[in-house]
């Protein structure tokens, strides 16, 4: 393994921009006009992905993409529009006793092929212990394993353009195919055909199933989609420092189900691999997002813990060419750069390329710290450039 201090230069040259999420009396609306139901996603913010003067955003806290357009100064995200994911797909766990439909905790987001794409963190959860909690409460808490169908999903939606904005809907034409339609779809929406369900055997991954996330249990963080590739990245778990990338193919099934295919290009029915796994040298670190630079990708990485760093990008040269899982180390890892981290708070989650400038991250974080908050509903995103471009 490559020695832990070997760290890549530090981010120079870090602008910010600034994305308004609106809040309750603002204009934030859904799709067909009618307020949204908003949680303040500006806490959580998990995921994002530029589209011309749009960024998509995805949060781990809520259960709708997010949809922001550029200012005409070019300094500012707002006019925000929240299009709940209940409204294309049958989510597994509909609204509780409190009416509160379950997270689907969204860890990536990508567009390609006509299509938004999203994955859920397919992860179990820990209850949290709180400061003041008594011991025999956070023995109880720590005691309690939680298990949220929603978040066992990889979807995509239609993207249609309606107002000159790229608008997400349940159907529309498919303008590559005439007479054939994209349709809204997604694999998990039953237990049989969840990702978990094929890895359950796993010799790598299947005894991290039944553990939770943040103890380095599986928990998919990053989604990148190339073609009829989709990568998976998995915050967790680690393998005696060796992160993880999943490669899937996806096929359609009956109705909005999507299948597992295999990755060689095999018929849905024939013997095949359903899936490939990349094992990466990220000194130590897990996946927190990928992003398709060409025909490399990179990667953010990040602490699988409970922890706040080191967060770096990393690029795997030439993944687009795999053929078969692979052990990626040496030259083909470049450590591009090292990105801030607080002491508790700003924890890098999800980057994407700045529009039109695929030299320049723009970059995401949970937890954001008071002075990325400069406004209620505001939130504070870097704009990094990479080194090189």
């Amino acid at each position: 393994m490559t020695p832990p201090d070997r760290r890549s230069p530090p981010a120079t040259g870090i602008a910010t921009v600034v994305v308004r999420l609106g809040g309750p009396g603002d204009d934030t609306v859904r799709p067909d006009g009618r307020a949204a139901d908003l949680v303040d996603a500006t806490e959580s913010l998990s995921t994002l992905k530029a589209e011309g003067r749009c960024l998509w955003l995805g949060a781990d806290e809520t259960v709708a993409i997010e949809r922001v357009t550029l200012d005409a100064a070019g300094d500012a995200y707002g006019g925000h529009v929240s299009f709940p994911i209940g409204d294309f797909l049958p989510l597994p766990e509909g609204p509780g006793d409190d009416g509160v439909v379950p997270e689907i905790d969204i860890e990536g987001i990508d567009r390609a092929g006509g299509y938004l794409w999203f994955v859920g963190s397919h992860s179990l959860t820990r209850r949290r212990v709180k400061p003041g909690h008594a011991t025999e409460k956070a023995l109880l808490r720590l005691a309690k394993v939680a298990r949220n169908r929603n978040r066992f999903l990889i979807g995509r939606i239609p993207v249609v353009t309606a107002g000159g904005l790229p608008t997400l809907v349940a159907s529309a034409p498919d303008p590559t195919r005439p007479g054939t339609r994209l349709t809204a779809a997604a694999l998990g929406l039953r237990r049989r055909t969840r990702l978990t369900t094929a890895l359950a055997d796993d010799e790598h991954l299947g005894r991290f199933l039944k553990i939770p996330s943040k103890d380095n249990g599986l928990d998919v963080e990053g989604l990148a989609v190339a073609g009829e590739r989709i990568y998976v990245g998995l915050r967790g778990p680690v393998l005696r420092g060796w992160a993880v990338v999943l490669e899937l193919r996806l096929v359609d099934g009956p109705g909005q189900h999507l299948l597992l295919a295999p990755v060689d290009g095999r018929r849905p029915r024939a013997t095949g691999v359903p899936y490939r796994k990349h094992f990466l040298d990220l000194d130590g670190l897990g996946v927190r997002d990928l992003l398709a630079h060409g025909d490399d990708l990179l990667l953010l990485a990040g602490p699988t813990m409970d922890l706040d760093g080191p967060v770096r990008v990393y690029r795997w040269r030439g993944a687009a060419h795999a053929r078969a899982s692979v052990v990626v180390t040496g030259n083909q890892l470049e450590k591009v750069l090292d990105i801030p981290y607080g002491d508790g708070v700003d924890h890098a989650e999800g980057i994407t390329h700045a529009p039109g400038d695929d030299g320049t991250l723009l970059v995401a974080y949970d937890s954001p710290s008071p002075r990325r908050r400069p406004r209620p509903h505001e939130v504070l995103l870097d704009r990094i450039p990479l080194p090189g471009s």
